[in-house]
């Protein structure tokens, strides 16, 4: 079978932030992103799938095994992003603005450096039940 699956794993989780760009003034920023400027932050339930395409293994019949990709996500995502405020509590945002785009790159670099490349991989990140990105698109 010479045929490409995608394998699929959702997760969830909680964090805070605030939308804003040192660069811009306050009434800028606010113009800009609204509610999600607030100085106080604000939280998502973030909705998280990670999409992995591949070539099934004739010897496991696994694209990957689904195990090892949740406990990868747990580890490498879920223990870092979780129940945190992105702006303060992660590096990879001390000079990017944590967007739902940002996040979902963010998510992807982190992932992409441990499932192997012969894999394609996209995230996908919801941020309320309408809005939610894709990347790579």
């Amino acid at each position: 079978m010479n045929k490409k699956v995608a394998v699929f794993r959702k997760e969830r989780f909680n964090a805070a932030h605030r939308l804003n760009n040192p660069n811009l003034s306050d009434m800028e920023n606010q113009m800009l992103f609204g509610k999600c400027n607030s100085p106080n932050f604000h939280g998502h339930n973030y909705d998280l799938t990670v999409k992995v395409t591949g070539y099934v293994d004739p010897k496991t019949g696994y694209v990957i095994d689904t195990k090892i990709l949740s406990n990868l996500i747990d580890e490498t995502i879920l223990e870092k992003f979780d129940h945190r405020n992105l702006n303060l509590d992660l590096v990879e945002f001390k000079d990017l603005n944590p967007t739902a785009e940002n996040i979902a790159m963010i998510i992807y670099n982190i992932l992409r450096e441990k499932i192997n490349a012969s894999l394609e991989l996209k995230i996908i990140l919801n941020e309320t039940e309408k809005n939610y990105v894709e990347y790579p698109a």
